[in-house]
């Protein structure tokens, strides 16, 4: 699709953006995708089918996106976030997954699960909406009069020097390349994106259960392929006439550097860029707080509104519109907690659960299966926790709850359990 001006072109973007988005939000509602849901089911049950749900939509986004780069469809090498930087943040993914995952755990669903909670009618959700959006935001973005911001308080000057400055991109390709000389970095991710995938694949569909299951199937593959429809409408879907060779505004250096240009025409945040969650819900404040200017009505808000209308629409379809408050003074503080710690942890980590753990995942990066494996330590471990209070009540302290549950983790050696396994 070809246009003549950029807002033309824009607008198209985002239209479809919309329409991704809400068939994304009806699937996951209908089918009950949830990555929360996933771990509580492997580390409560033993039940693994949400997460080889979670595990199948990452394989048709890493395929989707091994097809899309090599048909020279979309460079996520220039992708916002940037998942494949040469600055290998490790501790910040880590650190960050792990209180998105605790986050999550306390605030019953990760971003996504929370935009679709909130179509289904859960005010829960609102609430938790709301804090993440706070947090997000001024992790960003400095507080009212001043320069400071929750990541420059809190993060940086720790994490900044753990930092690793690789000589190339972070992704499987490129590191791999390195060691076997004599492939070019496009063809060696070719063959880790096609190889991974089709793995996952096999591991994913070799459980019966799992193929019996559609509506695990279901919502693995449309949150899949979301991913690769969001990725090819961002870089590939328009061209515009004007002089201007790519829909691109906002774009990344390559060296940790956004090249930001500002007028009264051009929208923020536009790049190669997929589905996340917890930085687009901060964005949705900073469109409020600019008075809803279309210049800030970006690819991120639209998504969220996207996800929260299809779930609406889904819940309304199948009369499962209900509305639902908090249970106790206990709940609304989890909640309250949980939305802290995603909003801080999800923008510490470049992503959430579909922001790191499939998009983020999608290109390769190192990273994001850094982000990915901590959102599920973080959120497994939170449930032991619960667990062991919960079982051995008036009896357990946090910590001794804490180390038994490191143990079951085997994170810890078992002379240390505190409480007897239930």
């Amino acid at each position: 699709m070809t246009f003549d001006n950029f807002t033309a072109a824009h607008h198209a973007v985002l239209w479809a953006t919309l329409f991704i988005a809400m068939v994304m939000g009806a699937v996951v509602n209908k089918t009950n995708f949830c990555t929360m849901g996933a771990v509580s089911d492997l580390v409560n049950i033993g039940d693994s089918g949400r997460m080889r749900a979670w595990l199948f939509a990452l394989a048709v986004a890493m395929l989707g996106v091994v097809f899309l780069e090599a048909s020279q469809l979309v460079d996520v090498d220039a992708s916002r976030p940037p998942y494949r930087a040469a600055n290998f943040a490790w501790i910040e993914y880590m650190v960050g997954g792990i209180l998105f995952g605790v986050g999550m755990t306390l605030g019953s669903g990760c971003g996504n699960k929370t935009l679709i909670r909130i179509g289904g009618g859960n005010i829960k959700s609102i609430f938790v909406f709301a804090i993440i959006a706070v947090c997000a935001y001024f992790m960003i973005n400095p507080f009212p009069g001043t320069d400071k911001t929750i990541y420059s308080e809190l993060f940086y000057r720790w994490t900044n020097v753990l930092n690793i400055g690789l000589a190339n991109k972070q992704d499987l390709g490129t590191l791999v390349n390195r060691i076997v000389p004599g492939v070019d970095v496009s063809t060696m991710r070719l063959a880790l994106g096609a190889g991974l995938g089709f793995a996952l694949l096999v591991y994913v569909f070799k459980s019966a259960d799992f193929r019996a299951r559609f509506d695990n199937i279901l919502g693995g593959a449309v949150v899949g392929i979301a991913v690769i429809g969001a990725w090819y409408i961002s870089a590939a879907l328009v061209t515009i006439a004007a002089g201007e060779d790519r829909y691109s505004w906002t774009q990344y250096t390559g060296d940790d550097v956004w090249v930001m240009q500002e007028t009264k025409e051009r929208p923020q945040d536009v790049a190669v860029q997929s589905l996340s969650f917890i930085n687009p819900i901060g964005q949705v404040l900073r469109y409020g707080l600019n008075n809803f200017d279309e210049r800030f009505l970006t690819f991120g808000v639209v998504s969220v509104f996207g996800i929260i209308l299809g779930s609406l629409l889904w819940a309304l379809l199948s009369r499962g519109f209900r509305i639902e408050w908090f249970a106790s003074v206990s709940d609304f503080i989890n909640h309250m907690i949980g939305g802290v710690l995603m909003g801080i942890g999800g923008v510490l980590a470049l992503g959430c659960t579909i922001g790191q753990a499939v998009t983020g995942a999608s290109t390769l990066a190192l990273g994001s299966f850094i982000a990915f494996a901590g959102i599920v330590f973080g959120s497994a471990l939170t449930m032991k926790v619960q667990y062991y209070k919960m079982v051995y009540e008036g009896e357990a302290t946090f910590v001794s709850a804490l180390i038994t549950s490191l143990v079951e983790l085997r994170m810890l050696p078992a002379s240390l359990r505190k409480h007897a396994k239930v």
